[in-house]
């Protein structure tokens, strides 16, 4: 079903690019027209990238009257005090930017947010992590939008400053991009429901209101309010062609944590707002069933655990029982599931890298090393689905930056990296032995000459956990 569903978003995505889109925007060369916006900068703990983020805010190409900035800055450490030096100095050359900490960090990033959504002036409210790093007219090519009254909140594309830093930094672009083409622009042409990312996009003020505001009790606030926004009849723009450069984490612990977050976040979600979805009358049943396995896209690694543990077992008894064989068969039809998402992948990866004989084989190498490291994160990531499911609340625990963006920076050294492995990485290495258990029982099962049909499957999950398990060993040292 999700294979199918990532199926049909292909056919929207592509069909999307032939149509052209008139809409009616601000025109802002028109001082009538130009808006007020706040943007705001939610940051804790940012020591390594709180300057760049600053200098490249105040960059922003936007008239100074009409824009201010909130520093939503809930550090516990030194940075507080290099922060507020710093937009001290902003403030002296005439950008209207506030320093606002809280002593009580209650609802985290959602907190935040809503604490300065309080005093905000702006009818509009950009919102950037502190790793992103908008272009000088990224206002200008987002604003305009919003003169469509019906428009809640305006999205852009996630570029990545250090794609090519290592493979893990390759792995992540790969997912991501897939996140925004296929997906985003697949649901939002035909209405579907999309989600604002947490950053580098525009909320109009009244939709947040309207939604009932931030809410800090899952872990992805960002999913919930969207959520429950197009509930509310709000449309969302989400725009391909405006890309906002961001930093990609480098360590794999803090890949980790995000990916922790995200996961645990979409589960928390999908038990919020299951029965709102399967209940409005304001959205169509495909609309409603995107919606759901949208909110389901991190359950997938559950998925994929149960059948990978499970394939073992499954090999011997196939080999074992002569009568059941047709029925192994019949079951194998489900690898079209991966070709669908071979499929639907390459006109993403198409798209950023060029096409070609050199780039399609180059694509193969790049998603079977995806899929094999997703697969390596399925045990980690399985376990934050199964919290979410079953309702244990966590902290909002917070990637680490290290500014990153050429091979030749280092993150040894980084404060914020947790310094204790994970009980999980334990588990990824006894896993590891276990498919390369498969691999060996390939050659030995049955009284054919072996049963190698989940050959190429075992090598993948013994690849993927080998990867992430020595990753995490080797981050330690």
């Amino acid at each position: 079903m999700y294979a199918l569903a990532q199926l049909n978003l292909l056919y929207n995505y592509l069909s999307s690019k032939k149509r052209r889109e008139e809409c009616e925007k601000f025109n802002l060369s028109n001082p009538d027209e130009i808006p007020y916006v706040t943007i705001q900068l939610p940051v804790f703990n940012e020591m390594y990238v709180m300057d760049r983020l600053l200098e490249n805010i105040s960059l922003l190409d936007y008239p100074k009257d009409k824009l201010e900035i909130q520093v939503l800055d809930d550090s516990t450490d030194e940075t507080v005090e290099t922060t507020r030096a710093h937009i001290e100095k902003l403030a002296a050359t005439g950008i209207e930017i506030k320093h606002i900490t809280r002593t009580d960090r209650t609802g985290f990033k959602a907190g935040a947010l809503k604490e300065g959504l309080k005093i905000a002036k702006g009818e509009f409210i950009a919102i950037f992590d502190a790793d992103f790093l908008p272009n000088p007219n990224w206002l200008k090519r987002t604003i305009p939008y919003f003169k469509n009254e019906k428009i809640g909140v305006v999205q852009t594309r996630w570029g990545h400053i250090n794609r090519n830093y290592s493979l893990l930094t390759k792995i992540q672009a790969f997912a991501l991009d897939a996140h925004f083409t296929l997906e985003q622009v697949g649901r939002n042409c035909k209405g579907h429901f999309i989600n604002f990312n947490g950053t580098a996009g525009v909320w109009r003020k009244e939709c947040i209101i309207d939604a009932g505001n931030w809410e800090g009790d899952t872990l992805t606030e960002d999913l919930d309010l969207s959520y429950r926004a197009q509930l509310k009849n709000w449309e969302f723009k989400y725009l391909e062609d405006v890309e906002t450069p961001a930093e990609l984490p480098v360590v794999i612990s803090a890949a980790r944590s995000q990916q922790f977050r995200w996961n645990k976040g979409g589960a928390e979600n999908f038990r919020k707002m299951l029965w709102r979805v399967l209940k409005s009358d304001n959205i169509s049943t495909k609309t409603k069933v995107h919606g759901l396995l949208h909110l389901l896209n991190s359950t997938m690694f559950l998925n994929i655990l149960i059948v990978a543990i499970l394939s073992i077992p499954m090999l011997y008894i196939k080999n074992e029982y002569a009568h059941l064989r047709d029925y192994f068969y019949v079951m194998s039809f489900f690898v079209m599931s991966t070709i669908i998402f071979f499929v639907c992948y390459w006109f993403m990866y198409r798209n950023i890298y060029g096409s070609g004989f050199k780039k399609f084989f180059g694509y193969i190498g790049m998603f079977f090393t995806f899929f094999s490291i997703a697969m390596g994160f399925s045990l980690h990531n399985s376990i934050a689905v199964i919290e979410g499911h079953i309702g244990k609340r966590s902290e909002f625990v917070r990637t680490p930056k290290f500014n990153i963006s050429t091979i030749r920076d280092s993150w040894k050294g980084n404060k914020y990296l947790k310094k204790k492995l994970s009980p999980h990485v334990l588990l990824e290495g006894l896993l590891m032995i276990y498919f390369g258990f498969g691999l060996y029982s390939a050659f030995i099962v049955g009284d054919q000459g072996g049963d190698f049909g989940l050959f190429p499957f075992h090598l993948m999950l013994c690849i993927g956990f080998g990867y992430v398990f020595f990753k995490s060993l080797s981050s330690k040292v």
